[in-house]
């Protein structure tokens, strides 16, 4: 299990709480199989951070770490928190207050009302996990203060979202910013959202069995094979870093952001992933009057989604 950390030396939070009369926001990120929480003021200093790993075959075992976990943080600050923002996989309900659609994961999440269950005297705000991500990195981390900006989260799949003119992309069903499933052949299998040849299945870890006809199981060992030379892994991974890089151009095209975040297990790959996307992207951006736009690694790592969930609450009440 993962430490708890407590990320500042006060011995009375409740006297420093009033002291600095500030709002403290607990952010709650619902993952596939554990949770990451924080304690943060309205200012983004963050108090208190948890991950907490559950169950997936215990039925509703999230819904339990969630309560568990809020209640943690509470009696670690000594005063009742604000307000509660949750993040968790798949669209959001237009109400906001659950999430609407997310087949085949977390076996009853879909309209789970958190507001509800948690007995808030606020609503409790809910977004998609990638979106709270970005609103994290636009607000505390590696976009701070930038108002266009994407993010990809390469992990197991190709997770996605989009900020334009400062304003999270959601649409009209909260399908907005799903960047993982843009298509880029027809002749590779459909993906969960029916799109053929996806982004995702390009570079998420999830196919790497068969894209490498079997060689690698995962991709820190295609990337290790890589970096010593082996010649079929440099094939295999550089064609993938090329379908990213023309995802990334597409993406420029459409949203004209300042900056494009990539975050996710596989950005752990470093200067091995953002030299060679450096190599395939730049001769076909459309750099119009010399702008290119700036590449870089998310900074705030498996807290970006409860750091963005928190932001969320604060700016929500």
């Amino acid at each position: 299990m993962v430490p708890e950390r407590r990320l500042i030396g006060v011995t009375n939070l409740a006297d420093k709480f009033t002291a600095m009369d500030k709002r403290i926001a607990l952010g709650l990120d619902l993952g596939g199989s554990s949770l990451k929480a924080v304690a943060m003021t309205a200012d983004g200093e963050i108090l208190h951070q948890l991950n907490r790993p559950f169950d997936i075959t215990i039925p509703m075992d999230w819904s339990e770490k969630v309560k568990e976990a809020v209640i943690d943080l509470n009696q670690f600050l000594a005063v009742p928190s604000a307000v509660i923002g949750l993040a968790a996989p798949g669209l959001v309900a237009a109400n906001t207050r659950a999430i609407a659609y997310m087949p085949g994961r977390l076996e009853g999440l879909e309209n789970f009302d958190w507001t509800e269950f948690l007995n808030a005297p606020q609503p409790i705000p809910v977004l998609n996990d990638a979106q709270a991500a970005l609103l994290g990195e636009v607000r505390s981390g590696a976009a701070q203060g930038e108002t266009n900006v994407i993010l990809l989260t390469l992990g197991t799949g190709v997770g996605g979202a989009a900020m334009v003119d400062g304003h999270l992309l959601r649409g009209a069903i909260g399908r907005a910013g799903h960047l993982g499933h843009v298509s880029l052949s027809a002749n590779l299998p459909l993906n969960t959202t029916n799109c053929p040849g996806g982004l995702e299945y390009e570079i998420g870890n999830y196919s790497i069995g068969q894209r490498s006809e079997g060689r690698f199981l995962n991709t820190h060992d295609l990337v290790k094979a890589y970096e010593a030379g082996d010649p079929f892994a440099a094939k295999v991974w550089l064609h993938s870093i090329e379908c990213l890089a023309r995802a990334v151009t597409s993406f420029i095209n459409i949203l004209d952001p300042e900056t494009v975040l990539i975050g996710g297990g596989i950005a752990g790959a470093g200067r091995s992933l953002f030299d060679p996307l450096e190599t395939a992207l730049r001769p076909i951006e459309w750099a119009a009057g010399g702008h290119r736009v700036g590449i870089k690694p998310a900074r705030l790592g498996e807290f970006a989604g409860a750091i963005g969930a928190a932001w969320n609450a604060l700016h929500s009440s």
